[in-house]
């Protein structure tokens, strides 16, 4: 194997300290040290890194920020190079004209955010990781968001890809259009393939205008199934928030312990609800919340500025650390089941945490029916670990059972592999697999992830 320093001009570690820093990501479920880290600046680089890994046996990993939760950034095996994309942070091109803009995988997805909002646009997709998450690791996931309720997933903003497949050659998919109906779209094929396809080295996105105004309400219940009937009955009036987010008690009380932000602890739930539009229309979306939300003994709070509002997301965004930050092993999935399954979903679930004596924690974007559980299981336990992941297979079955899907945002990555017979039949899933033999002959490209394939050529997976 020749060494990868011998690459010139590009940026390559075979040093531990590297090493051990992508060995993982924030799904913390697994660990496996690569061979290499690179860091390429451009597409030509991406293409002499593929090249080289072809001819030197060793799979490639993309890699954004590592924020994923499921493990589809992790190396399988110790003969991976991790190609990292933090050096490929460029916003190349807003077109004001056509409302797009063209961007470099590794840009940060807030950093987008930022910039465009100062020109007066909106890029809707909003993962909670936004300050760190990348616009390449939101393509591979086909990230969602608080904000998806109302305008949709990464997938429908994705207008045009370039990306480098495992032969080395490149390909652009997709275009500048609004409307195309030219072919097979290959761009929606890669867009929550999670890297095991081709690599992503340009992104044309859409963008939208601002909203006129948004209005932020705060909606506390002591039922935590009457939180579950107010979304179901919110969508029912014929009102499209632009967020929908959900708390239980134990979130909120994370929350509170890991960064104060004034939520109140003494409710066993609260939505975090937001509309945006013209301000007329959406004072009187809102006046009409508050009522269904009052019919069911909620309590409604108006942020009153900025400042509130702010507040609000603040805390809604530190759930995930908070929870992370508990003495507490955290196993967490992403489930989603139709908006009016909602409560049939968090009665189940807050059985099952009280006959097992396992602590479940739910929060998410229930607007779109998109829960995250956390089961919390003690550090040095194993048996309660097993018995934790019983639950997942469990919750995975109700969720299956009630038409919904066991992955909403996070991908299946390695966590939810063993799962995803639970969802897709097989014929379905040898489909799924003859495409990824197309696409990747060798199998170097994030080989392990999603389901099994062929064996790589340069793996003992």
């Amino acid at each position: 194997m020749k060494n990868p320093l011998t690459l010139p001009g590009i940026e390559i570690s075979t040093e531990k300290e590297d090493l051990i820093c992508y060995s993982f990501d924030a799904s913390y479920a697994e660990e496996s040290m690569p061979y290499a880290v690179a860091w390429p600046r451009n597409t030509d680089e991406v293409v002499r890194i593929i090249k080289y890994a072809n001819e030197n046996s060793l799979n490639v990993i993309p890699r954004g920020a590592g924020t994923g939760m499921a493990g589809a950034s992790v190396p399988v095996g110790a003969d991976c190079i991790i190609l990292s994309f933090e050096k490929m942070r460029k916003i190349l091109d807003i077109d004001t004209k056509n409302l797009t803009v063209v961007v470099e995988p590794g840009v940060i997805n807030a950093n987008l955010q930022k910039e465009l909002q100062h020109l007066g646009f909106l890029y809707p997709p909003d993962p909670a990781s936004m300050n760190i998450c990348t616009i390449g690791g939101n393509v591979a996931t086909n990230a969602g968001g608080p904000r998806a309720i109302k305008y949709g997933v990464t997938r429908d903003y994705v207008m045009a890809i370039e990306a480098v497949l495992p032969d080395c050659s490149i390909i652009n998919t997709g275009g500048m259009t609004q409307k195309r109906a030219v072919g097979y779209d290959l761009k929606n094929l890669l867009v929550g393939s999670e890297g095991t396809l081709a690599i992503s080295t340009k992104i044309r996105l859409k963008m939208l205008p601002l909203p006129e105004d948004v209005i932020t309400l705060l909606m506390l219940f002591n039922n935590i199934e009457s939180s579950g009937t107010a979304v179901s009955k919110i969508i029912s009036s014929k009102i499209i928030p632009r967020t929908i987010e959900f708390l239980d008690r134990s979130s909120i009380a994370a929350v509170e312990n890991y960064k104060p932000t004034g939520l109140p602890t003494d409710v066993e739930a609260l939505l975090l609800i937001e509309l945006d539009g013209y301000p007329l229309t959406i004072k009187k979306e809102a006046e009409r919340i508050m009522d269904i939300c009052r019919s069911l003994k909620g309590e409604a709070i108006v942020a009153e500025d900025d400042f509130a509002r702010e507040r609000l997301w603040e805390a809604r965004r530190s759930v995930s650390p908070a929870i992370a930050s508990m003495d507490k092993r955290k196993i967490n999935e992403d489930i989603v089941v139709p908006r009016d399954r909602i409560t049939s979903i968090l009665r189940e679930l807050k059985k099952l945490s009280e006959e097992s004596g396992i602590q479940i924690i739910s929060f998410g974007h229930a607007g779109d029916g998109n829960i995250h559980v956390n089961i919390m299981v003690d550090k040095d336990n194993n048996e309660e670990y097993f018995k934790g992941m019983e639950l997942v297979k469990k919750i995975f079955e109700i969720t299956v059972s009630l038409n919904g899907t066991i992955s909403g945002e996070h991908g299946i990555g390695l966590t939810k592999k063993p799962y995803i017979g639970m969802e897709i039949k097989e014929r379905e899933l040898e489909l799924m697999r003859d495409i990824k033999k197309l696409f990747d002959p060798k199998g170097i490209m994030n080989p392990g992830k999603i389901f099994n394939t062929h064996q790589s050529l340069h793996s003992n997976e």
